[in-house]
């Protein structure tokens, strides 16, 4: 008979390994990889609920919001699985995340396997042998009010997005490459933060100063030295002006002249006399230990890191047993940690690098349940970087080493500094200039030594101090003037948002939770809702029309303040001091002092989505968001009664780089016609070169009156049409992209033909009698025999390519050395598989595969950032993972029971 075991699930199989060997063989440690069931979609509610509130959301909003749940796919298998390790356990240990999300975990497995023996939480917060078993010895009940929390937060998401996102359909359109929009709780109030920082920008006026710069010397030591003062009254700085470019206060506002003119007098003086030297003492304390979004701006900052890159790094870490959780919204360490840094501080500093009495970092969480310890390098002793290196993949070490140095000079001693500064005065004919400089020395670094923090992007004049050394002066000392030169300046709007200041921006204003900012930017980033532009989040003219309809019509919804308040309530309920099916009414039927969200979607006014879409540039152009993107309707003056003209918006043209004076830009510049390259030889049409939206392509057309054709130029010249006219209908007419490597200007009639008769049939396999044939698709040339496809080389192979060469080709194994041209990079064989690693472009993106395994780059990786050992990392990651669900399958339902408290 087989020996009982205690059970432990955990979420991750990463975590199984290690959790398996720090508990021995009395234990059975197994993964439910994450979430084993979710809210139904539509096409899984059973046909007796569809007309139901069930059927419309998978919610009984008439029977106290009670959820439908079904399990996916993966979960049935995994459920089955745990049974059966179930049936030879005589207790469970459910080890999943201590968070919301970590504790509905455990429930739903409860809930789902409904075990006979006695089940107990296991909470950990890291993923060491000293930590897991004391995380056996102290489990607890699980925590109900936690899983009311995150069961809310999931229902409050699914009503908010399942009513307000069909409106968004039906008046702004299809996102990004057709894809449908969405709104969402926290997506939505992120969205409008970057729209509001592109709206801010648009309306910004810059204002123009000037100001005088000089070199200062005294025996040999020369220093930088600035205007700051004429006859008393104090220079324009860019501080000095409003985002409308006026001046907030009384200062001088030299123009270039004045400036030039101000720094030729000085400059014949060409000396200046001290008339004080001031020096301050200053203090500058460390930074706490990071939190989850702290953590997450700082490898934006400093490692480039998007905040899910970052995520996925450190989840590895953690599961690797390096750091403790990453999960955490605490800047508090536990005792152990403290002592562990104040001891590796003195080993590498010295005993003056920490202070007499520890640093104790306050938490500014509300909810006192899901604060954990911040994130640290995990052990009662810190493993240095160095000692980790042979371990961990570069991105994991860079991680690594930010953590552990934060954690370090969190205990570490204030850096103490002095910072002089200097005037000086010139008697530049009847004008008085006064001139100053600032340097800082710091006289002990402290925390310094080991970390300083990295800063977002400023504007004007806030990043351009200097920390330069003066020498050593006295009221009264003459020094040089030399290369004085008048400095023009221009106020610049706010900096867009960057990953990490968008971060900081959510936490601020408390919209959503830390746990949730990487998830947020992936969302209003995979919608079109935001691009990149480098490091800068630039938002989409779709945005603006999504952002302007939730303003005018779920005002609340998109309210920074309400939104927080939402997180609030569920930190609330969190905690037991709110009633979960009490709040989701208020939120959703309303109450006295909210109107509810149903009420609200029930009693939406008329909406014009013409001009919901529409904004005016300038007296005679509007900017429309069609259905193919934005573009320019220009209506001529003198003719206001013909149809308005329409100018295509260049892609990469960011929404306040459109002004007047760009669009008129685009208005005048001149237009690429139809040319015409010839007629068919066969039907007799006509074959055109065009320049579309999506590229240059052919066109056969049917032949037109020769009077519409400019003999000068060959352009096709199109009738007026008259307003009203109806179109009738006409066979869809055959097109061909262009080759990269060919040109509107240099395409002739005989390459046109060829591309008009692509794909071209190459000639009949001699084996199974099927064609192959030779034609271009999205990700690049290539042949097709059936269902087989092949990547060609180059797109000349296209029309080149004999029988002989295409039968070579489909000869080589698939994923063998006939592709390995074509691999972004190779590798050595993966130790797994014994199969050499690659890295290729697919339809998805770059991704790294050994022939077996595919696993994809992450968001905010690049092909250069991946090298051997990260590769390594990403298939077994993959592997871990198993196999993609198929979404046709059939899922099993079940509802949910009433939580009872414990």
């Amino acid at each position: 008979m087989a020996t009982s075991k205690k059970l432990v699930i955990v979420e991750s199989p990463t975590k199984m390994k290690s959790i398996q060997s720090y508990l021995g063989d009395d234990y059975e440690v197994l993964s439910s990889v994450g979430h084993i069931r979710d809210l139904a979609d539509k096409k899984d509610i059973p046909a007796d609920l569809k007309k139901t509130s069930v059927g419309r959301y998978s919610i009984d909003i008439e029977n106290d919001f009670e959820p439908y749940y079904v399990e996916s796919e993966r979960g049935r298998k995994t459920v089955a699985e745990l049974k059966r390790a179930l049936k030879q356990a005589d207790e469970l240990l459910l080890a999943t995340d201590e968070d919301r999300e970590g504790e509905a975990i455990a429930w739903h497995l409860l809930e789902t396997l409904k075990p006979k023996v006695p089940v107990k939480r296991m909470v950990f917060h890291e993923i060491t042998e000293d930590a897991i078993r004391a995380a056996v010895e102290r489990t607890r009940e699980l925590d109900h009010d936690l899983v009311d929390a995150q069961e809310t937060r999931r229902i409050l998401d699914r009503l908010y997005g399942w009513d307000v996102s069909p409106v968004l359909w039906r008046k702004v359109g299809t996102g990004r490459d057709g894809a449908a929009l969405s709104a969402g709780r926290v997506q939505s109030a992120a969205t409008r933060l970057v729209v509001d920082r592109e709206r801010e920008r648009i309306a910004f006026v810059s204002a123009s100063y000037w100001d005088i710069e000089a070199m200062a010397s005294r025996d040999a030591e020369a220093f930088r030295v600035k205007l700051v003062r004429l006859d008393g009254a104090t220079i324009a700085r860019g501080a000095d002006f409003d985002e409308a470019g006026a001046l907030k206060r009384a200062v001088v506002v030299l123009d270039e002249a004045q400036a030039g003119e101000l720094a030729a007098a000085v400059a014949g003086v060409g000396a200046a006399s001290v008339t004080k030297v001031e020096a301050k003492p200053g203090t500058r304390s460390p930074y706490a230990p990071f939190t989850t979004s702290t953590m997450q701006q700082e490898a934006g900052r400093k490692l480039s890191m998007s905040a899910k890159h970052a995520m996925s790094v450190a989840q590895r870490l953690y599961e690797k047993g390096y750091i403790t959780y990453m999960r955490t919204d605490s800047q508090s360490l536990s005792t152990q940690a403290i002592e562990a840094a104040r001891t590796q501080a003195v080993e590498l500093y010295g005993k003056d690098a920490v202070p007499l009495k520890p640093r104790v970092y306050k938490s500014k969480s509300k909810n006192a349940q899901e604060a954990h310890e911040a994130i640290r390098p995990s052990g009662e002793t810190f493993r240095t970087p160095s000692s980790v290196a042979s371990g961990l993949d570069r991105d994991e070490l860079r991680l690594y080493d930010l953590i552990w140095k934060r954690t370090v000079a969190s205990q570490m001693a204030d850096a103490k500094y002095e910072t002089t500064t200097v005037t000086l005065e010139v008697e530049a004919g009847e004008r008085r200039a006064e001139f100053t400089a600032s340097g800082t020395v710091y006289t002990f670094k402290g925390f310094l030594e080991a970390y300083e923090e990295g800063t977002d992007e400023k504007r004007g004049d806030a990043d351009k101090g200097e920390n330069q050394s003066l020498p050593q002066l006295t009221a009264g000392d003459e020094v040089a003037m030399a290369d004085v030169e008048p400095k023009g300046h221009h106020t610049t709007p706010k900096p867009r948002y960057t990953e990490a200041s968008l971060v900081k921006a959510l936490e601020e204003k408390g919209i959503g939770r830390p746990s949730t900012f990487a998830s947020i930017i992936d969302t209003i980033l995979d919608r079109g809702y935001v691009t990149k532009r480098g490091q800068a989040l630039v938002p989409s003219w779709i945005a603006f029309s999504v952002v302007r309809l939730l303003e005018e019509n779920f005002p609340d919804l998109v309210d920074y303040d309400f939104t927080a308040a939402l997180e609030d309530d569920l930190d609330a309920i969190a905690r037991g001091e709110q009633h979960r099916v009490e709040w989701l009414r208020a939120f959703y039927f309303g109450d006295e002092g909210h109107v509810g969200l149903r009420n609200v979607v029930d009693n939406l006014g008329e909406i014009d989505a013409r001009e919901l879409n529409s904004r005016p540039v300038s007296e005679n152009v509007t900017l429309r968001i069609g259905k193919y993107g934005p573009y320019l309707e220009v209506v001529d003056p003198e003719k206001p009664d013909a149809d308005p003209r329409r100018v295509n918006i260049p892609e990469d043209l960011a929404p306040d780089e459109l002004t007047p004076a760009k669009a008129q830009e685009l208005i005048d510049a001149p237009v690429a016609g139809d040319r015409v390259l010839g007629e068919h030889p066969e039907t007799g049409k006509l074959i055109v070169v065009k320049d579309g939206r999506f590229g240059p392509y052919i066109q056969e057309v049917e032949p037109v009156d020769p009077d519409a054709v400019d003999e000068a130029t060959g352009e096709v010249v199109d009738p007026p049409k008259k307003r009203g006219a109806k179109k009738e209908a006409a066979p869809k007419p055959r097109t061909a992209s262009l080759f990269k490597s060919m040109s509107v200007d240099t395409i002739d009639l005989d390459t046109a033909l060829r591309l008009l008769e692509l794909p071209r049939t190459v000639g009949t396999d001699p084996e199974s009698g099927e064609a192959i044939t030779a034609q271009n698709g999205r990700y690049g040339p290539y042949l097709k025999k059936g269902t087989d496809s092949r990547s060609l080389e180059s797109e000349q192979q296209i029309f080149d390519i004999d029988l002989e060469g295409a039968l070579a080709i489909y000869a080589q194994p698939k994923y063998g050395a006939r592709r390995a041209s074509s691999a972004l990079k190779e590798f050595d064989a993966d130790p797994v598989s014994g199969k050499p690693i690659r890295i290729r472009d697919g339809r998805f993106g770059a991704y790294v595969t050994d022939g077996e395994t595919n696993a994809t780059i992450p968001r905010g990786e690049t092909v250069e950032d991946v090298d051997f050992e990260r590769a390594k990392q990403l298939l077994a990651d993959k592997r871990a993972k198993g196999p993609a669900p198929k979404r046709t399958t059939k899922r099993t339902s079940t509802r949910k029971a009433p939580a009872k408290k414990s």
